[in-house]
């Protein structure tokens, strides 16, 4: 592995058509220590052969993407019942974070959605934290409020966050839903002073946009995010895990994988690594 690269990550995401295997034996070829893994990967892999298949290549998970999905209406039974799966599936990776995307709007009663949030995510930490999983808050850029997640900023987040101890409940940096912000640079650095971040995430905002913002993600440096500002926030706050590369597009995805990783190093070189 080489230095430089010694807090880059893979999220099997980036790299959408490759199978675990596949995806867990190029980033250890390619040099770096990490991936952050996606649940129907791991399932279609097996949940023991993907723990082992990390373990075998030298790596570590950074995190398991997703749990979450917690607004629904109803009384939350089948949702709390899939997040205890998905605490369970972290800790047999040894994953130290889940992600979780909170959810949507499911009517039109935002305040309401937010509320069945905090019961339920109070819910799960006990028993996450019996299996040493911190629970992961993703706050998702405000386009996907209504069908994603109604935390939208860092500072949503670390209120939701509040209640738990920071070892239980933690909360992530996504410079793609994040970047925006205009009090970002306090919010990180509250995150910092709590112990709460998570993860870095690291992903560019493309202009025009997709179509479908979902896809819209792009390699850093071809959006006008400005990484070394943030990156220095995260790295002030204190933060000195992981940096994971988490890109949702279609572009990308046609790309060889194996191009795409180097292209990944590359503008983590000389994008990220510099202000870390």
């Amino acid at each position: 592995m080489s230095s430089d690269l010694g807090r880059l990550s893979l999220n099997t995401m980036t790299t959408k058509g490759w199978t675990l295997r596949r995806a867990v034996e190029a980033t250890a070829a390619a040099g770096l220590p990490a991936v952050g893994l996606w649940r129907d990967r791991v399932a279609e892999a097996g949940l023991d052969d993907a723990a082992k298949l990390v373990l075998d290549n030298g790596l570590r998970v950074s995190s398991l993407c997703r749990g979450g999905f917690l607004t629904g209406l109803g009384d939350g039974r089948e949702a709390l019942d899939d997040n205890r799966r998905a605490i369970d599936e972290a800790a047999a990776l040894s994953a130290p974070e889940l992600v979780m995307v909170v959810g949507g709007v499911p009517d039109r009663d935002l305040l309401g959605a937010r509320t069945r949030l905090a019961e339920r995510l109070a819910e799960l930490v006990p028993y996450a934290a019996e299996r040493d999983v911190r629970l992961a808050l993703e706050p998702l850029h405000p386009v996907f409020c209504a069908d994603r997640a109604v935390i939208n900023t860092l500072a949503q987040a670390l209120e939701l966050a509040a209640p738990h101890p920071a070892r239980t409940v933690g909360v992530v940096v996504d410079t793609y839903h994040v970047w925006w912000d205009p009090a970002l640079a306090q919010s990180v650095a509250d995150a910092g002073a709590q112990g709460r971040i998570s993860s870095y995430q690291v992903c560019d905002w493309l202009v025009p946009m997709a179509a479908d913002p979902l896809v819209s993600r792009g390699m850093m440096g071809d959006g006008v995010i400005d990484f070394a500002s943030i990156t220095a926030m995260v790295r002030d706050a204190g933060y000195d895990g992981d940096i994971e590369v988490e890109i949702f597009n279609e572009t990308v995805w046609a790309t060889d994988g194996v191009t795409v990783l180097e292209t990944m190093k590359q503008r983590y070189r000389e994008l990220v690594l510099p202000s870390l």
